[in-house]
């Protein structure tokens, strides 16, 4: 019956794997070392978005520092019309430029505010790929404890199938009852299917894993073991979390929105029109020159309402800059707290699961002298299965305390600086 088992799970794989496989990919690409998948990872799409928003934000800044173009007029005046009323010889032509002039340091206003938007941009783009650098860090890590639970459900199935066979020969004995037979085959039953779901969610983390970093084929396993590689280096300090990206972040946004507070009040100072020309009179042997300002008057548009607008977004920046400080000082004092108490929690789970190995152990050995009821061998695997989980569980908290850490710190999982 196993070796059926065996290889309907393998028939039902297979069928996961064409279902999300497209026909003709290959399957046999495996996840490299994670720094190596993090450099690999610098042209997903994830990280272009952030690099067009810096392409995006340096445009911006160098079309701030164009000047207003000017204007070419051409005037004919007296040239049609009734010329016995109006004189024949007063036909002229002008042909004038006007050259618009910025007054009260617009554009300087305008330069500094485009630069502190790139800055910004950038400092954005350090702080989103910090995140996807965290992001991947737990999708390879999610990949991984797929495995280990693939790991953990075969042992239970070995672990029952075991028990399933001395449960067999004690019955066929007249030592069982039928029914411990029956129990120990639902068992068995349960742990199959949690194996099929094990694999299935191995497939999902793959993908996502794959997808992700921005490669356009599934992987089939990993390169390493980035959780006992994170585990076993020291957490990611001394950290200032003032330095961190999101403090970062906000900063350069408040010191944006500073700039563009200015660039408004600076457009409420009109801005005046030179204009120079040449008029040829019919009569006259020469032409003559003309010039002239035209001075707007600032009577109905002051330009209060976007001087508001944006004196209430510098507002609103400012206190997420101030929420920011606050977050990552509390984040970094939690992180390293936090790291303390999941180290602590994964020695103890040790600990646990050497117990439940040695019970499971004296269990087994009593029930096939026939000492123990199979009650107590089921309950003693049960607490063994439960003391294994624990022992993943912490080894995830252990991962996810040093992720956050490192992210504050402006690092990788695995140290290297994210810029």
């Amino acid at each position: 019956m196993n070796g059926y088992i065996g290889r309907a799970r393998m028939m039902a794989l297979a069928g996961t794997l064409a279902a999300l496989c497209p026909a003709g990919a290959s399957w046999a690409q495996t996840a490299p070392p994670f720094p190596e998948l993090l450099r690999r990872a610098r042209d997903a799409p994830r990280v272009a978005v952030l690099d067009a928003d810096v392409a995006q934000a340096r445009g911006h800044a160098e079309q701030a520092r164009a000047r207003p173009n000017p204007s070419i007029n051409l005037y004919g005046e007296n040239f049609a019309g009734d010329l016995r009323t109006n004189a024949r010889d007063q036909q002229q032509t002008t042909f004038q430029i006007d050259q618009p002039i910025e007054l009260g340091g617009k554009r300087a206003a305008r330069i500094a505010a485009g630069d502190a938007a790139v800055a910004a941009a950038s400092a954005r783009g350090v702080e989103g790929r910090s995140a996807f650098a965290t992001e991947l860090a737990r999708a390879y890590a999610a990949a991984e404890i797929a495995d280990r639970r693939i790991a953990l459900a075969e042992d239970e199935v070995e672990e029952a199938t075991d028990v399933l066979k001395v449960a067999r020969a004690l019955v066929a004995a007249g030592k069982e009852a039928r029914l411990r037979q029956v129990q120990a085959e639902t068992e068995l039953h349960t742990m199959e299917s949690d194996l099929e779901i094990a694999h299935a969610q191995r497939v999902g983390a793959l993908a996502r894993l794959a997808a992700l970093a921005g490669s356009p084929t599934p992987y089939t396993g990993l390169a390493e073991s980035l959780i006992d590689r994170v585990i076993a280096q020291p957490p990611s300090g001394p950290l200032d979390p003032l330095q961190s990206a999101t403090v970062r972040l906000a900063m350069a946004e408040r010191e944006a929105a500073a700039q563009a507070v200015t660039v408004q009040r600076r457009r409420a100072t009109p801005d005046i029109t030179a204009q120079l020309g040449v008029r040829q009179l019919r009569v006259a042997r020469g032409p003559a020159i003309v010039a002239g300002v035209t001075i707007p008057l600032p009577v109905f548009d002051r330009n209060r309402g976007n001087i508001a607008a944006a004196q209430a977004e510098l507002q609103g920046r400012e206190a997420r800059a101030a929420a920011a400080r606050l977050e990552a000082e509390a984040g970094a004092h939690s992180a390293l707290a936090l790291i303390a108490a999941t180290d602590a929690r994964g020695a103890a789970a040790r600990r646990t699961l050497a117990t439940a190995e040695e019970a499971y152990r004296l269990a087994r050995l009593a029930y096939e002298a026939g000492k123990a009821p199979l009650s107590e061998l089921l309950s003693a695997r049960h607490n063994l299965g439960a003391a294994r989980g624990v022992i993943l569980d912490a080894d995830i908290a252990r991962f996810d305390a040093r992720a956050s850490l490192a992210r504050l710190a402006g690092l990788s999982i695995t140290g290297e600086p994210v810029q």
